[in-house]
């Protein structure tokens, strides 16, 4: 191997020393100076967020303490939407009874048994005197109380879901992501997740940090935008 030049390496050499002398001096002789330090503040903001929002839910939650069960459909024509809510006599929400909390958090799940026939989502909109279809994006049929919680696709289950004014079906989908993590992570029993998405999802939604919603828009982009 060819050694470098004796001049090269000399020159080299006194130009590390020139550099450690003065980042010596720089360090040990001139005037202290204030130091910023970069706490990672987004970290500790969503471990917060995180955390906060689990006790705010847990409080709404708690008031369906002992209910099981849902409302019976009491019309199917001349429905009527509340704001982002449906109509209660409509739409009270459905449940697969025989689904093992096991199966329900198995990543999949969802496009499994997913089976809402043209028909169907013709015959709902309908209900809610809605025309079909709708222009992309605008309105979605939505299952009230979501499969990724054991929803069933049954039409006392559907409701047509617009996604302006805000809250529309992007933000519920947001509560939708939150209480599914949480039923699965085993913070919150699918049972009240349940009854409180079928009677008020806003009321979970409104609960829930800025953090957190970025969060799962971020993880879900392909629906938040």
């Amino acid at each position: 191997m060819r050694l470098p030049n004796k001049k090269v390496l000399y020159t080299f050499i006194s130009a590390l020393f020139i550099i450690f002398t003065a980042l010596w001096t720089q360090l040990f002789f001139s005037e202290p100076q204030s130091v910023t330090v970069l706490e990672p503040k987004w970290f500790l903001n969503l471990f917060d967020g995180e955390s906060a929002t689990r006790e705010r839910v847990a409080n709404v939650l708690t008031q369906n303490e002992g209910q099981t069960t849902f409302g019976a459909v009491t019309k199917t024509s001349s429905c009527a939407v509340r704001g982002p809510l449906p109509d209660p006599n409509c739409t009270p929400g459905s449940v697969f009874t025989d689904l093992t909390l096991e199966r329900m958090c198995t990543p999949g799940y969802t496009k499994e048994v997913r089976n809402v026939s043209t028909k169907l989502k013709a015959q709902i909109y309908a209900a809610y005197n809605i025309e079909y279809p709708q222009p992309t994006g605008s309105y979605e049929l939505d299952h009230l109380i979501p499969l990724a919680l054991g929803g069933s696709n049954d039409a006392s289950n559907l409701f047509p879901e617009s996604e302006e004014p805000n809250p529309g079906f992007k933000e519920k989908d947001v509560v939708e992501v939150y209480l599914q993590e949480e039923v699965c992570a085993g913070h919150v029993a699918l049972a009240l997740a349940q009854v409180q998405i079928a009677k008020d999802w806003l009321a979970v939604y409104n609960e829930i940090d800025k953090s957190v919603v970025s969060r799962i828009k971020q993880k879900y982009s392909n629906w938040s935008n």
